[in-house]
């Protein structure tokens, strides 16, 4: 597609520029000025308790504590999609009640408006450990999994096959130590999500891009992060194109600090796109 029209199509009047990553087919840049920081008092009015409570213990003994939104009205013989919301970490713990009250992305789906517009199963595990371990702290370049992160996946196919889930339908979110657990988390299952977004997250070992090349991801991140600095998401972005991988799209706003875009919620253009992408079969 000629780079007008694609231009043309992105979201947001506010997009200054597309910088394509070695080459006009490859996964895209967006680059975005004047966005502020998210506005938390948008899901002040929220609390776990929105959230149904629950425990699952993994098959090495792993207890995840985890908060599950239902669709406010369940159709017979229908399924649903169902997003996994990881927690950054200060959501570690195991009261149940840590992973939403200090996530506002977490706490976004339970808005009225989001649950009328995308009726959906929200899973929200809570580590009582880091998810993601960093190959430096001080300037962390890749993301390492945990124990931790296969018990959430075995949590999830608890949960897919104990309620109307749409297997071809299954996300992923999440912001820093969350973002990171997303990335980790399609890399263990390749061929599990349709779809991830993960937000001012530190990116896998980029050896493993070839095995993501075909996934749909939008990811979001500050390029004044000195947190989870974005040149890591940057070097993924441009393994996957070297992988021929043409199915991500990495969202850059410049002044932007360890903290989600205010355009994140209630985000409807974005879920809109996440719920529209389908895992195909192999």
């Amino acid at each position: 597609m000629h780079l007008l029209m694609r231009l043309a199509c992105m979201p947001f009047a506010s997009l200054l520029a597309c910088v394509s990553l070695a080459g006009c087919s490859a996964a895209t840049t967006q680059v975005l000025r004047d966005v502020p920081p998210l506005d938390r008092s948008l899901v002040a009015g929220i609390s776990p308790d929105d959230f149904d409570a629950g425990r699952f213990t993994a098959a090495d003994g792993t207890v995840l504590p985890y908060r599950l939104l239902t669709p406010e009205r369940i159709e017979p013989g229908r399924q649903y999609p169902l997003v996994v919301q990881f927690h950054n970490s200060g959501g570690i713990g195991n009261d149940n009640r840590a992973q939403i009250e200090q996530d506002a992305s977490a706490r976004a789906w339970a808005m009225p408006s989001v649950r009328a517009r995308h009726p959906s199963f929200v899973l929200i595990p809570q580590f009582s450990a880091r998810s993601a371990n960093y190959d430096d702290p001080k300037q962390p370049q890749v993301a390492y999994a945990t124990a931790q992160l296969q018990a959430s996946l075995e949590l999830v196919d608890t949960i897919v096959a104990q309620h109307p889930v749409d297997p071809g339908r299954l996300y992923a979110t999440g912001f820093s130590m969350g973002g990171s657990t997303t990335w980790l988390a399609a890399v263990a299952r390749p061929q599990f999500f349709a779809a991830v977004v993960p937000v001012s997250a530190v990116a896998p070992d980029r050896r493993l891009a070839a095995d993501l090349a075909h996934l749909p991801a939008l990811a979001f991140h500050g390029d004044a992060d000195t947190e989870n600095p974005i040149a890591s998401d940057r070097e993924w972005a441009a393994a996957l194109h070297r992988a021929n991988g043409r199915q991500m799209r990495l969202r850059e706003y410049v002044g932007l600090t360890h903290q989600p875009p205010g355009d994140f919620i209630p985000g409807d253009w974005w879920r809109d796109w996440m719920f529209a992408q389908h895992r195909q079969a192999h």
